[in-house]
């Protein structure tokens, strides 16, 4: 009998995580990456992935490529960038996969440091083959 009444002690200690999960389902489906927006502190994660949508738009118009530039890591958190932010391939050394574009920040208020963020970039075919459509 003793079993049976400790094992019963288990099931609100598994039901209390399981429910907040159901109550914050809307909450994270509907956050994305144009909420992700600068403020006076932090650099938005949107208006990076523009900067490396923009650079690849010149390259590809440059003739250099046909490549669509993805969403940067929804867990990177960087400073406010001070001045322009700069663009260019992420070079090969830095050992990523595939193409990126690295947006890098050389000036942030201190005590912060200067910032690189990593924005993946794919083809246009491979997009429009493994995302739907609008995204």
């Amino acid at each position: 009998m003793r079993k049976h009444a400790a094992a019963g002690r288990g099931f609100p200690t598994l039901l209390a995580p399981l429910v907040l999960l159901v109550a914050s389902a809307p909450c994270l489906a509907s956050w994305s990456i144009e909420d992700a927006r600068s403020t006076a502190e932090i650099h938005g994660l949107y208006e990076i992935r523009e900067e490396a949508r923009g650079f690849v738009a010149r390259e590809n118009a440059a003739g250099r490529g046909e490549g669509v530039a993805l969403d940067p890591n929804l867990k990177i958190l960087v400073a406010r960038c001070a001045v322009p932010l700069k663009t260019q391939w992420t070079p090969r050394s830095y050992g990523m996969t595939g193409r990126n574009v690295m947006v890098s920040c050389a000036q942030v208020a201190p005590p912060h440091k200067a910032w690189n963020v990593h924005v993946p970039v794919t083809t246009a075919a491979l997009r429009a083959k493994h995302l739907p459509p609008g995204r």
